[in-house]
């Protein structure tokens, strides 16, 4: 009933305000006085509340998972960081094998970490990820820095070498930086490890990692993870818009 009655009520305002309008022309200058000032305060609102809609509704959809797909996909992915809000949303002086949210770990061998990590939200109109992660590096007197992202089981399941897993990334750097992709599939007491590198002074970049020239285990995979190794990363700031996955079987020839 308190819905009904709303839109009943609403209705009756916006007749109100319509007729006013119309007869704007003709009405008594006292009363359109006194008109004027009461749309004056209403406008205000309204302008206030179109300016944060607009804002609101323009942004990416948290907990959106929607991304490009080649034809032929059998699991795709991206992880919770880009998706959707953490309870802890940045860190400083970040030590080693610190995690932010259940996928992400930062690893370095600093003697005193000058690292933050922080989650931000994804505001440009060419952003499809919620949110996004920065990386702000300063004096760096280790000799690796590097993200690692554990993929979830799905990812493992099912994997053969006649697979192809593509990642896309979305990089901005403050400064050219090298940057490599390496894919870890640990199958029993081994691990395959297959090295990309990141094309420099290109924001949207994907690489695919061919299972085929692996020596892997298709039986014992018992999980996946990628590495994201920085090269001389002192003194930059690094921008990751966006991390997906994407698992497809090659074409048969």
């Amino acid at each position: 009933m308190g819905r009904i009655l709303d839109r009943v009520l609403d209705a009756r305002m916006l007749r109100r305000w319509r007729k006013a309008a119309l007869a704007s022309e003709q009405v008594a200058l006292p009363q359109l006085r006194a008109q004027r000032n009461e749309a004056r305060k209403l406008r205000s609102h309204l302008d206030r509340l179109i300016h944060v809609a607009e804002g609101r509704l323009a942004l990416p959809q948290i907990g959106s998972s929607f991304f490009a797909r080649p034809h032929g996909t059998d699991w795709s992915w991206r992880p919770s960081l880009w998706r959707g809000p953490l309870p802890s949303p940045g860190l400083s002086s970040v030590p080693s094998k610190s995690k932010l949210g259940e996928e992400v770990t930062l690893f370095h061998d600093c003697d005193f970490s000058e690292l933050t990590l922080r989650q931000l939200r994804n505001t440009r109109e060419e952003d499809i990820a919620p949110y996004g992660l920065r990386m702000d590096v300063f004096k760096f007197d280790g000799s690796f820095l590097s993200l690692v992202i554990d993929l979830p089981d799905q990812a493992a399941s099912g994997l053969t070498q006649n697979h192809l897993l593509r990642v896309n990334t979305n990089i901005e750097t403050e400064k050219p930086l090298e940057i490599f992709c390496r894919l870890n599939i640990k199958h029993g007491p081994n691990t395959e490890q297959i090295v990309r590198e990141l094309p420099l002074n290109e924001k949207d970049v994907m690489v695919e990692f061919d299972l085929a020239y692996s020596r892997l285990n298709e039986k014992r995979i018992e999980r996946v993870w990628l590495d994201l190794i920085f090269e001389a990363p002192d003194f930059n700031q690094v921008v990751l818009r966006d991390v997906t996955f994407v698992r497809q079987l090659r074409a048969a020839i």
